[in-house]
Parts: structure tokens; C-alpha cells; sequence
């Protein structure tokens, strides 16, 4: 321990270089961290606190100076060695409490820390480098595979118009179908790669918003009703007939919604609703409602529906499909609009997704809106959440009526579909007979098998058959 007219100085062996001068500059103490690192060994008498900050500190020191120098909050300085060699340290300046003519000060060699903060600066400079060559290589390759994605399918649609022949006809619009999946796949990565990037930019325009509805109900009606699902869709009165938006986002939000809802939902229905939550000045919230009777999800399995890349389980890819884009790229795209996306689900009792964003109105809507919100009338169900719950789990128990009548809507549509011999819709029917003889007696079970084996081989033979076998034990 250094000493000092009998006195000891704890801070000694501090982590921090301590030295104590007086008015005129003086050094009188420097612990052992600041004779270390400023290269003195106890010869530091005749030193100022000019000679170790020279850019500070001035030979006579003031109260006036010293307040200005430090205030309150440390600062960055320069300290010189005793060979003039410097290096930058955080210093804060005290006055003693015992001696009011002597100072304190403090300071931090940040000359590591300096050198870390320029590595992590190159580092970050080398990341956004790095992401900016990986956008315009996914950019290039997406635009790069358009082309022949195109062209396979241009070829193919001149081809439907000539073609006759029922087999070749069913194996090109296989390939239609493919090109479209393709290009499907290609707009993903190419949207999420411009939000990763912070590429991606919104294009407002003032557009009729329940003619966008119309259009997102067509482009699914077919494809839901196929599937002998009911489709709903109600819209508040009190969102007015255009709204300023990204019109083309919005769509892309609600398609990708929709088509999951479908792709995961064998029996009962889809519904979608719409309305309006709030008004601040010529901004409207919207809230979007999807919701199905389908699969369902855990709970904690909920969390993993908008990461990228990310699918609930394995078994999910391979049996639905998909990339795992889809839901975060739905994410970005909500949270871009101002709102924010949710989910409540509970395994095999479907899933409710739900999302709002925030949507302009021009000057005259919002006159017209502000005459005729008041004598709208309130959105009204026309059934509980309670009465759907018990039909849909009347659907699901095999033997109820429910189930047998949808039993046996879908084996119609079933059997006329491998007359047809259209198997790739066959399977989809099959797969809904499947959940809804689930817990059915096992010579039930046998020859839903059976028929889902004839099908999957496209024997039109054995799956008629079995088509019988099963009419049969299903009317018994």
C-alpha cells in the first residue's frame, strides 16, 4: 500500500487510474494502475496534470475551468506516457470533500475498448455487405428461374388448346399446376428476401375495398366448395366503400391465410370477417378475422408458425406442403401496415388467425363516412361461437347423423371423381372420409385403406370396389 504522511490510500491497487493534484496541477498521487500504464516508478513529484493531459488541463486550475472540463458526466481524453506516447481513456474529475483546493480524477483506458468498437463496426459493415450480395443473388436467381418457369408454362397452356387426349391433357395440367406452385415459391423467397433486406416498400393507392373482398372470395369459393367446406365472409357496415392502401400486400395477406385455412381443413367450414376497430383522424383500423375447423395446433407449438423456415413439425411439410415462408412473410407485411398478427388454436378443434392493419381514407370518403357511420347498423352473427363448436364436434364423432350425412356428400364426390378418373381430387376427398370415420369400428378402418391404396395407384378397378365395400358398411 502506498503511503502518505502516515495516511494509507485504499485505492491503491484500483482497477481504474487514480491521480490526486492540486489547484496549481500538481500531482501528488497516482495509484499503482496509473504509475503502470504512464510509465512512472514513483517519479511523478514533479509532474503536472498539464504534462499527462495536455489538451485539458491547463498549468493553474480554477473552479470555473474544472466545472467546465468534467460537469458531471465523464469524457474522452487523451493521456500522455511519459516517453509522449499517448492513448485514449474515459476521465471524470471530483473535487475532494475533506480538501476543497484538491481533485480526483478517474479514468478508463479505452484503448481496447476503442479497438473492439472499430472491429465491430467492420464486422457489422462486412454483415450488411454480405446480406446486400445474398438479396441480389436470391433477386438474380428468383428472376433467373422465372424464365424457364414461363416458358413451361406458356408451352403448356398452347398445348391444352390443341390436345385432345384425355391422359395428356391430365399430365399437362399437372405441369400447369407445377409452374404455378413454382412461381408461387419464387414470389416467397423473392418477398422475403426484400424484407430482410428492408427493401421492401408499400404502395398505397385508393381502392374499393369490397371489391377486393369479391375477388379474394372468387379466386377461393371454387376451391373450398370442392372440398365440401362452407365458406362465409361477412363485412362490417361501418368500413366505408374505398380505403387507401397497399390493395395488392392486403390480398397477398388474406390468399396465404385462406389457402392454409383450406389446406388444413377437411370438414366443417371457413369463415372470414372484417371490421373496423378505430378511427384517428383520416386513419382506420381494420381487423381481419380467418377462421377454420381444421387440424388445429398446440399451444406451444403456436410460436412457431411465423418464423421463417419454419414448420410446426416435419410431418407438416411432407404431408401439406409449403416452405414456412408464407406466415412470417404475412408477418412483416402486417407489421409494415402498422398492425399486428395473432393466432389462437387448439389442437384438432381448428384455428382462428387474426390481424389488423391500419388503412387511410381520403377527403371525401371521410365526409361521406362521417354523414353515414352513425346510422349504420352494428355487425350482427347469425350463430354463437358455442352452437359452431357443438355442430363441428357433432361432424367430427362418427355414427351421428351430422357425420353420416357428410359421409356420405363426400363419397358421392368421391366416386364421381374416379369415374372421372381425376385422382389428384380423389385423394382430397379421401382424405376427408379418413378424419370423419376416425374412432369408426376396424372393418370400417380396413377399407378406408383399401380404397385409399386403389386411389393412390389410380386403379379405377379396385377403387371402385372399394368405393362399394365401404357404401355398404357405412349404410348398414
Amino acid at each position: 500500500m502506498e503511503q502518505n504522511e502516515g495516511r494509507i490510500f485504499p485505492v491503491e491497487y484500483a482497477l481504474e487510474m487514480i491521480l490526486i493534484f492540486d489547484r496549481t496541477g500538481a500531482v501528488s498521487y497516482m495509484n499503482a494502475v496509473a504509475r503502470k500504464k504512464l510509465g512512472y516508478e514513483g517519479d511523478y513529484c514533479d509532474r503536472k496534470i498539464g504534462d499527462i493531459f495536455p489538451n485539458a488541463f491547463k498549468d493553474v486550475l480554477d473552479d470555473n475551468a474544472a466545472q467546465n472540463l468534467f460537469e458531471t458526466e465523464p469524457q474522452n481524453l487523451v493521456a500522455y506516457r511519459k516517453n509522449l506516447t499517448c492513448f485514449p481513456v474515459e476521465a471524470k474529475l471530483v473535487r475532494s470533500e475533506i480538501e476543497p483546493t484538491i481533485y480526483i480524477c478517474m479514468a478508463n483506458d479505452i484503448l481496447e475498448k476503442e479497438f473492439l468498437s472499430r472491429e465491430i463496426e467492420q464486422v457489422r459493415q462486412e454483415a450488411q455487405q454480405a446480406m446486400k450480395v445474398k438479396s441480389e443473388f436470391v433477386a438474380n436467381v428468383t428472376h433467373e428461374l422465372r424464365t424457364p418457369v414461363n416458358g413451361v408454362l406458356g408451352n403448356v397452356l398452347e398445348l391444352l388448346d390443341s390436345v385432345t387426349d384425355a391422359k395428356t391433357v391430365k399430365s399437362l395440367r399437372l405441369i400447369e399446376r407445377c409452374c404455378g406452385d413454382m412461381n408461387k415459391i419464387i414470389n416467397n423467397i423473392l418477398d422475403f428476401s426484400k424484407l430482410e433486406a428492408g427493401k421492401f416498400v408499400l404502395e398505397p393507392n385508393r381502392f374499393h375495398f369490397r371489391n377486393m373482398l369479391d375477388y379474394v372470395k372468387s379466386h377461393h369459393t371454387n376451391k373450398i366448395t370442392e372440398k365440401g367446406l362452407g365458406f362465409f365472409m361477412t363485412v362490417s357496415p361501418q368500413i366505408p366503400e374505398y380505403v387507401i392502401g397497399d390493395e395488392l400486400r392486403i390480398v397477398q395477406i388474406l390468399n396465404n391465410l385462406l389457402s392454409n385455412a383450406l389446406k388444413f381443413t377437411s370438414v366443417g367450414k371457413i369463415t372470414l370477417e372484417v371490421v373496423r376497430t378505430a378511427r384517428v383522424n383520416d386513419k382506420i383500423e381494420l381487423f381481419f378475422i380467418i377462421k377454420d375447423t381444421g387440424i388445429g395446433i398446440d399451444k406451444a407449438d403456436k410460436d412457431k408458425l411465423f418464423q421463417s423456415f419454419s414448420q410446426v413439425d416435419a410431418s407438416i411439410s411432407r404431408k401439406y406442403g409449403g416452405t414456412g415462408l408464407g406466415l412470417n412473410i404475412c408477418k412483416q407485411l402486417v407489421e409494415l401496415m402498422g398492425g399486428k398478427i395473432e393466432v389462437e388454436s387448439e389442437k384438432n378443434k381448428g384455428s382462428t388467425f387474426s390481424f389488423s392493419i391500419w388503412t387511410g381514407i381520403s377527403k371525401e370518403d371521410e365526409n361521406t363516412l362521417t354523414q353515414t357511420e352513425d346510422t349504420r347498423p352494428s355487425l350482427t352473427l347469425s350463430s354463437s361461437a358455442d352452437e359452431e363448436e357443438g355442430e363441428i364436434d357433432s361432424v367430427r364423432i362418427y355414427g351421428t347423423a351430422e357425420n353420416l350425412e357428410n359421409l356420405n356428400r363426400n363419397l358421392s364426390k368421391l366416386i364421381l371423381c374416379v369415374e372421372m378418373e381425376n385422382w389428384e381430387k380423389a385423394e382430397m376427398f379421401m382424405e376427408t372420409i379418413r378424419q370423419l370415420t376416425e374412432g369408426a369400428p376396424r372393418e370400417v378402418s380396413r377399407a378406408i385403406l383399401r380404397l385409399k391404396m386403389a386411389i393412390q395407384k389410380e386403379n379405377y378397378e379396385k377403387a371402385s370396389a372399394g368405393f362399394e365395400e365401404l357404401n355398404k358398411l357405412i349404410t348398414c
